[in-house]
């Protein structure tokens, strides 16, 4: 008990005010439902650009795929199924196919999909009522009647019962990335319906907006919560807002027309901090919660933005490229791309999707993925979960079986490692970045962990070093599934390879090393094979060289 108060305490003081009497107002207070009729849809003066579009979900009239996962809708009660996981049930509730690729040709099965969906989804009532659903829903219904789709007298109605739910629902208590979508669902409805009470919804939408966007996007172009995965979810919302506002030029009030002038700007920065942490395959790193297949991929939001007249972003060059705001570095020579974590866990206040990851990294050769961090398959409440979000998924060190920051539940931290002593050396003959973080210093001895990555030609060096005491401490490193991993005759050789000959060897200095069965997790519901290379210090030093050819 007294563990986990220790835990509790040391989460909830991070927060903000709003955070903890927002959770208690949000629990106790229940609005009421306003079924009064809905106000008149605004002229629309220009068509909506086509979206960033996502894989269809919906495979056959009342079959979906999410998170890979396929479920009938049967029953009305399927709508809130239990036994397929609350995640799930999200993703049936947003209607991201009515702007999926091939949606035209679904119209029929969605236009069904809406009408069932009425009948037996009572307003308030239900996951679908959820904040979070309820916004992403919102847009979906907004985006698919813009792409020239009728909405029946009906829909309207509920779409405006949604949005005045919504209004009484804002996710105060979570904040990130959970409000700015509340708000975009309110500057939609104030720019879709016209009259006072979409004034007011739009004015309520943009005040969120000019609160959060520069509190969210940090300088660099990061996102506040350090996730790629949420980072392009965000990007995707920047651009469907720049895409709305060119739909009704005169929609957007006086007052706010300079903010909104200044999107493109802001999902700039955005969209080269995206290019840069991605590898060279175009898909996005695994720090933090982070899987393929929930956001838009980098270049289809690419693409989306080419479609909205954007300039083209430039593409990462060869050498060290900094996000300092965020904690991020990129290292790129030739066919090599490094990503390194020298990041916070996220912001103080929001770390819910961090993973006790720092001074991790991620390499790339030949174009391909070679080392990996473990990646995100679920969320919610299990040993799973703590699992993937532990240090011991992660390529770097764990001292005395414990996490580098105090992951728990399904979306806590309670001690956090902070990183310092940030330096990066570039010269003719290569690279050096080297960083510490003082995760560890609350165990007995107060040990911190100082990682330098030294890039050269063809090579890569990792030295770890331990100060302060411990009992253990094991480093790790993934190889990407696919890979062909093995030992050679002693613990401290070795190699990986591809199938067509490409591969990598090691060399370890300081530590006794084995091959290690583990998993990976690209997407959500996916378990891969891959193999780990452990390294177990012999002393207070490790070192590990990598060569390829």
């Amino acid at each position: 008990m007294t563990r986990y108060f220790m835990k509790w305490l040391h989460t909830v003081r991070h927060l903000r005010p709003v955070q903890i009497y927002g959770r208690i107002w949000f629990k106790l207070y229940r609005p009421s439902i306003d079924l009064s009729p809905a106000a008149a849809v605004r002229p629309i003066f220009g068509a909506l650009t086509v979206p960033a579009q996502r894989k269809s979900s919906l495979l056959y009239p009342w079959v979906f795929r999410f998170l890979n996962e396929e479920h009938a809708l049967v029953e009305p009660g399927d709508w809130d199924n239990s036994s397929v996981g609350k995640l799930w049930c999200y993703n049936l509730h947003y209607f991201d196919d009515l702007n999926a690729k091939g949606a035209a040709a679904r119209s029929d099965w969605h236009r069904a999909l809406i009408g069932r969906w009425l009948l037996e989804n009572s307003p308030g009532q239900g996951t679908g009522w959820e904040p979070y659903p309820t916004s992403l829903r919102i847009v979906n219904w907004i985006k698919w009647a813009l792409a020239g789709n009728h909405l029946e007298p009906e829909w309207l109605h509920s779409l405006a019962v949604q949005v005045r739910w919504l209004t009484k629902r804002l996710e105060v208590h979570l904040l990130g990335n959970h409000l700015f979508s509340n708000a975009k669902a309110l500057v939609f409805a104030g720019l879709f319906f016209e009259g006072p009470e979409a004034a007011v919804w739009l004015e309520k939408g943009m005040a969120i907006l000019a609160r959060e966007v520069p509190e969210q996007i940090l300088p660099d172009g990061g996102h506040c919560e350090r996730s790629p995965m949420y980072h392009a979810l965000a990007v995707e919302d920047m651009l469907d807002l720049i895409n709305l506002a060119a739909t009704s030029p005169g929609g957007v009030p006086e007052r706010w027309r300079g903010f909104a002038a200044s999107w493109p700007e802001t999902v700039g920065r955005m969209r080269i901090w995206l290019a840069a942490m991605c590898h060279p395959d175009g898909e996005i790193s695994f720090f933090n919660d982070a899987a393929i297949g929930i956001a838009p991929s980098p270049t289809a939001l690419e693409t989306y933005a080419g479609r909205l007249l954007l300039p083209p972003v430039p593409a990462p060059r060869d050498g060290a490229t900094h996000f300092a705001d965020s904690g991020y570095i990129r290292v790129q020579r030739g066919e090599m791309v490094a990503l390194l974590d020298v990041a916070p866990v996220g912001t103080d206040y929001l770390p819910g999707h961090a993973h006790a990851d720092t001074l991790s990294f991620e390499l790339s050769l030949f174009g391909r993925r070679v080392l990996v961090n473990s990646g995100t398959s679920r969320y919610g409440v299990g040993s799973e979960r703590l699992r993937q979000r532990g240090t011991a998924a992660h390529n770097t060190v764990m001292i005395d079986g414990q996490d580098s920051s105090e992951v728990w539940g399904g979306f806590r931290v309670a001690r956090r490692a902070s990183p310092f002593g940030l330096r990066v050396e570039e010269d003719g003959n290569g690279m050096r970045v080297v960083c510490s973080h003082d995760g560890y210093a609350r165990l007995a001895g107060r040990p911190m962990h100082r990682r330098e990555w030294r890039f050269s030609d063809g090579a890569l060096e990792i030295v770890d070093v331990i100060e302060g005491e411990f009992r253990e401490a094991v480093s790790h490193l993934f190889f990407s599934p696919g890979m062909e991993v093995s030992e050679e005759n002693s613990t401290e050789t070795g190699h990986a390879g591809f199938s067509d000959g490409r591969s990598i060897a090691w060399r370890v200095e300081g530590s006794a090393a084995r091959v290690v069965p583990a998993t990976y997790h690209a997407e959500f519901g996916a378990v891969e094979p891959n193999r780990c290379l452990e390294m177990r210090f012999a002393g207070p030093r490790c070192t590990i060289r990598l060569r390829w050819d």
